[in-house]
């Protein structure tokens, strides 16, 4: 087994991991507006996706889909797209609440109430899951990231014991990072200090993902 070329994957992994980013910024909306175990299960989804790269690079699908032009674009315009859609919906979030906001503060002023909207019922495990698992699968750059990293460390004579750890060095990783974040942020303490700031962190994360997502669109074209 090689251990030094599975610590210089450990190595560049974990400053990816704490890189910020679409998942860092999803598993920080999460932890501070859902349920703990929706945060997790969106943590899980992202390592999840995180395994699926890893094992599409070594096993060459993620290359053939890459050195394929129409193929690629395609992923790129569909990652895109998600990531946009969930951008705006971050964006849209956070105007809605400072609307609100605005509208309560005439009202008081006006000596007069308004009547507002049912309070956020929150996302299902299952949604939390999804949205984690789409964020990163459904993102192209992760997807080039794997293929680089794993180009050029794991070449076709490491044998497949050392390929395996490696895999498993990504999935380990990832969980321990994405769920530390989601256990710390979802603390009762913490997570009503931190909803205070949560239309800016929507905002932030909205404003993030549509970044993204123009700059992958930029890129296929």
């Amino acid at each position: 087994m090689e251990l030094q070329l599975l610590l210089s994957l450990a190595i560049i992994h974990s400053v990816a991991l704490a890189s910020p980013g679409p998942d860092f910024a999803l598993v920080v909306k999460m932890a501070s507006q859902e349920s703990r175990a929706t945060a997790i299960a969106a943590a899980i989804g992202i390592s999840v996706a995180i395994l699926l790269h890893s094992l599409l690079s070594l096993t060459g699908v993620s290359v053939i889909i890459k050195s394929s032009q129409w193929l690629f674009i395609a992923v790129q315009l569909i990652g895109a797209s998600y990531l946009g859609w969930m951008g705006i919906g971050a964006v849209r979030s956070a105007i809605t609440h400072f609307q609100t906001k605005r509208a309560k503060k005439d009202a008081i002023e006006l000596g007069s109430t308004i009547t507002t909207n049912a309070a956020h019922n929150g996302l299902s495990i299952k949604q939390g899951f999804l949205q984690g698992l789409y964020t990163n699968l459904l993102n192209p750059k992760a997807m080039v990231f794997f293929i680089t990293l794993f180009s050029a460390l794991i070449t076709p004579d490491i044998n497949l014991l050392t390929k395996i750890v490696a895999v498993f060095i990504m999935l380990i990783l990832s969980l321990i990072w994405f769920i530390f974040i989601a256990l710390v942020l979802s603390k009762p303490t913490i997570q009503q200090k931190v909803k205070q700031a949560s239309p800016i962190i929507n905002l932030v994360t909205g404003l993030l993902f549509i970044s993204v997502a123009v700059i992958i669109v930029c890129g296929a074209f």
